[in-house]
């Protein structure tokens, strides 16, 4: 890959920077590679009509939870939310990440509306929002001013450019591995907030989440409110799941801007794991994705893997080569120097 950088361990944490590809991104031509070999594949593609089902028991456990939680200790209370809550909303937010590829239904209304069905657990509206952001990271993977699933630099400057040494780093790598719910939530609004236009999906889908809301709060009272809203937060923070957030794009071998990981977590996260396959087909649905690898794996294999998504949270925080700068970058297309 055509890339300028000196390796992180070469460059003060003062001067680190994000990694510069001149190439494409590299899932568009390995689709058109495999495609050509695996035309079979194509079978694959479509949407699950398991999807909607698993949506509307993970809701209903959520909603059982929130109200069986009530009067428990707070020690209890807060365990629940993070084994039982934090698990089941961040598989909300993959159930509407599926759904922003419109692979839950057959037409597009009707994923929008699981996907606010998916929404009322996490207790804030986002579902609509979500979709242009994210399917605007698929289409302009790395590109300046396009995809805004990579840090901004005002927080590669907070997080590594300004700390005083190594363990002012891992320090300010934690807080934010602790808070990045944050991060991701209010970055792309910040960055690109003409991305999303105030509409009618958008009104609707504040609407029906501050009925679910109301609803919950007059039938149970608002601590329910509490037990989603912290469910939410912790798992965007140091969970498990979360793992993913930086599993999929985080350069860790100096090499690769895609990874998938295929351990046992992705049956709680609707395969996110297998992530250049989804990169490489996002018309194909969770279901389907191992099919990809097990049909290509000539693809696949070679290519480097994240073996845990929890490791990979502890070694961001501690290797100091590490850092919101561990991300590649691409001219936007139109705007590429020779």
């Amino acid at each position: 890959m055509g890339r300028v950088a000196k390796s992180a361990a070469d460059v003060l944490l003062a001067d680190r920077d994000f990694i510069f590809s001149k190439d494409d991104e590299p899932h568009a031509k390995r689709r058109m590679e495999i495609l050509k070999v695996h035309p079979e594949i194509k079978n694959l593609m479509g949407h699950e009509w398991r999807t909607k089902y698993i949506v509307a028991a993970t809701v209903a456990l959520q909603v059982f939870m929130a109200w069986l939680t009530l009067e428990w200790s707070w020690t209890s209370y807060l365990i629940a939310v993070y084994v039982v809550g934090a698990t089941s909303n961040h598989s909300l937010f993959l159930a509407i990440h599926e759904l922003a590829h419109n692979l839950g239904a057959k037409t597009l209304n009707a994923n929008r509306i699981i996907s606010m069905v998916a929404n009322w657990p996490i207790c804030i509206a986002y579902c609509i929002t979500f979709k242009p952001y994210h399917l605007a990271h698929h289409k302009g993977q790395g590109e300046e001013d396009v995809d805004t699933d990579i840090p901004s630099r005002w927080e590669g400057t907070m997080i590594t450019r300004t700390s005083f040494g190594k363990v002012d780093h891992c320090f300010r790598k934690a807080v934010f591995m602790f808070c990045q719910i944050f991060a991701y939530a209010l970055r792309p609004c910040l960055t690109k907030p003409e991305l999303v236009p105030f509409g009618g999906w958008l009104a609707l889908n504040w609407a029906v989440q501050l009925a679910f809301d109301g609803a919950m709060a007059a039938a149970f009272g608002p601590k329910c409110l509490l037990y989603f809203l912290l469910s939410t937060f912790f798992a965007g923070s140091i969970h498990p799941t979360a793992g993913h957030f930086l599993a999929e794009h985080y350069v860790v071998d100096g090499i690769a801007e895609t990874y998938s990981y295929y351990g046992p977590l992705n049956m709680l996260a609707y395969n996110v794991g297998y992530h250049n396959e989804h990169h490489d087909f996002p018309n194909i649905a969770w279901s389907n994705l191992p099919k990809v690898r097990e049909l290509a794996p000539e693809f696949y294999n070679d290519l480097p893997q994240c073996a845990s998504w929890p490791g990979l949270i502890f070694r961001y925080i501690f290797d100091d080569q590490m850092s919101p700068y561990s991300r590649v970058k691409r001219d936007k297309k139109g705007d590429k120097k020779e």
